[in-house]
């Protein structure tokens, strides 16, 4: 229902009214007020009042631990105002229905935004609420309920012109190219009579369209961006914080240009649409901070399929705590990664973030009387701490290869993308035994699997005995959002069989998710890692034979203090990190309750 605002004829907010009605409401000191609003008063630039408060940074006096920050005083406005407070979340607006509403124009006139349309009803934010001759106009012109909402201005006029934006691009590539056929390499084969040509990736729409893409993803801080193509409309999501998030529906002519320009951007084939093909593309944020991005793309039954793997450099400036290990990981991984040659093993499934701890641990151990050298496939993201070796398997440079040959470049130390065979696992052996430290990946479910893995594959067990120094398992789970979170229950039972038989020394903080704009509902904000560190001892050596098994090594090495991956869960349970539900999702089968 449509709130009614008791005021008089239209007019904008005026910076001396909305400080004094923050006086007078208790949340602005007048002293500060007074002091503020003299020089302000000769002010002529146009900027909206609650952005030149927010500028402030002043104390709230009724929350004196929060600042009146942009957000805090666009609620109060909101409350003031009478109206709903709105946070545009771009993830949730359907661009296209909410553009279609009412001209560009005509929204940046009177600074309003569409952003829920309705069979019945159009939501409208705006960040003057005072200012509504525009309302009757637009339920004439729509013949639709108009409902008012306040919002951040900054967002407003961000949201205002990117979604028209991208809109107009999307609508002048479709309508501009109308030769399009309606799937290019499309297996499914339906062609429309009297249509031919292509939209070309060079065309200054497309490359809008593909740079606003990029930006969008940076800043949802997706860590990929999954383009799929359908028979009518494309399909763009993006995965934050290991989930799949739909984000846009893309006319598929245009879809297929934007992919040949991401393509373009990456070297790839852009002819060739009927072979998968790998890419990568290093770009730079309007932050000035450089993005790595890799490609893939792969033929579907609609045409290509293409998925971008974000690798944000700021992961490897990230110390171990910021990775979520606590202080025995710490204490265990640095005493293991700090010798002066064996094989250390990271393993997890795909997305568990191994490579991120190897990174991050490789840019600690690089320097500069430190000779650093990898062999991947590809090259996750390049860093000129290290010397990175490409996989070529076209021209025979396998992993065996690579090593090989960073063993004649005098390294110190070696990190080999994964260990997938004999020949691989054989040579960073040998590097191991002729003094060089190997940090390499395995996939198994936990760290004692590792064990008997090398012997499946070939490598007897005085070699593994001799060389391995120890394995970490780790998986990632979802963090509680610390905005919305809130203290809640766990079942005792459950309780009892995720943490037995570990002895919690104090008491558990349980909380549970809630969701709120910050984590768009989702009650979850980030992720952290979960370590499980089977460091070798002399007496676990002893358990490494040729008919010994998991279980066996497993129970050594809890015996030594080895914490399994559901126990380092349940630390973060009881310090009120994450849930049980995140835990049980992401622990290994046979750690199961």
């Amino acid at each position: 229902m449509q709130h009614q605002v008791k005021t008089s004829p239209d007019r904008h907010l005026s910076l001396q009214e909305v400080v004094q009605d923050l006086v007078t409401n208790g949340r602005l000191a007048k002293e500060e007020a007074d002091q503020f609003l003299i020089p302000a008063r000769n002010s002529k630039l146009d900027i909206h009042p609650l952005v030149m408060l927010a500028q402030q940074e002043w104390s709230d006096l009724q929350n004196p631990v929060k600042t009146l920050d942009l957000e805090v005083l666009t609620q109060w406005l909101a409350q003031k105002a009478e109206l709903p407070y709105f946070r545009i979340d771009p993830l949730k607006i359907d661009v296209t229905a909410v553009t279609a509403v009412t001209s560009h124009a005509y929204a940046s006139r009177y600074k309003i935004l569409p952003v829920i349309v309705e069979s019945n009803k159009v939501v409208i934010a705006t960040a003057e609420p005072y200012v509504r001759d525009w309302e009757a106009e637009l339920a004439h012109i729509t013949g639709l309920q108009i409902e008012r909402v306040i919002t951040n201005p900054v967002e407003l006029a961000r949201y205002l012109d990117e979604f028209y934006s991208v809109s107009h691009s999307i609508r002048r590539a479709t309508t501009g190219k109308e030769d399009q056929p309606p799937g290019i390499s499309n297996f499914e084969q339906l062609v429309e009579l009297g249509k031919s040509g292509r939209l070309d990736a060079n065309d200054q729409d497309i490359v809008q369209i593909v740079d606003w893409l990029l930006q969008y993803a940076f800043d949802q801080r997706a860590s990929d961006i999954h383009m799929e193509p359908r028979r009518e409309q494309g399909r763009i999501r993006f995965r934050i914080d290991g989930v799949l998030q739909h984000v846009y529906d893309m006319p598929s002519p245009v879809m297929t240009a934007v992919t040949s320009r991401i393509k373009v951007l990456g070297r790839m084939d852009v002819v060739e649409k009927r072979r998968p093909q790998d890419g990568r593309i290093k770009t730079k944020m309007h932050t000035g901070d450089e993005i790595e991005l890799r490609l893939s793309t792969m033929p579907t039954a609609f045409g290509e399929k293409l998925v971008l793997r974000i690798f944000n450099p700021d992961v490897l400036v990230k110390d171990f705590a910021a990775l979520g290990f606590d202080e025995k990981d710490i204490a265990g991984w640095n005493q293991m990664v700090t010798q002066p040659h064996g094989i250390i093993l990271v393993t997890g499934p795909t997305g568990s973030g191994k490579t991120t701890t190897l990174y991050s641990t490789l840019k600690q151990l690089a320097k500069p009387e430190i000779n650093v050298c990898t062999v991947e496939d590809p090259i996750e993201m390049v860093v000129s701490d290290f010397n990175q070796m490409q996989v070529q398997h076209n021209i025979g440079v396998d992993f065996a290869a690579g090593i090989r040959t960073l063993l004649r470049q005098d390294p110190d130390i070696i990190m080999v993308g994964e260990i997938r065979d004999r020949e691989t696992a054989e040579m960073a052996i040998q590097a191991a035994l002729t003094g060089h430290l190997v940090l390499s990946t395995l996939h198994t479910n936990d760290s004692a699997s590792a064990i008997p893995r090398l012997r499946e594959i070939g490598i007897p067990a005085y070699l593994i005995n001799a060389t391995l120094l120890g394995v970490m398992a780790q998986r990632l789970t979802r963090t509680l959002c610390p905005h919305c979170k809130q203290p809640g229950e766990v079942d005792p039972d459950v309780w009892a069989a995720l943490t037995s038989p570990w002895k919690m020394s104090g008491e558990a903080r349980f909380y549970q998710a809630v969701g709120c704009d910050e984590c768009r509902n989702t009650g979850y904000l980030g992720r952290s890692g979960l370590y499980e560190m089977l460091k070798m001892s002399p007496s676990l050596r002893e358990k490494i034979q040729p008919d010994s098994d998991s279980v066996a090594i497993r129970k050594a090495g809890l015996s030594e203090g080895m914490t399994q991956l559901r126990i380092a869960g349940a630390k973060k349970i009881a310090m009120g990190l994450t849930t049980v539900e995140e835990v049980i999702k992401v622990v290994p089968p046979d750690s199961e309750i």
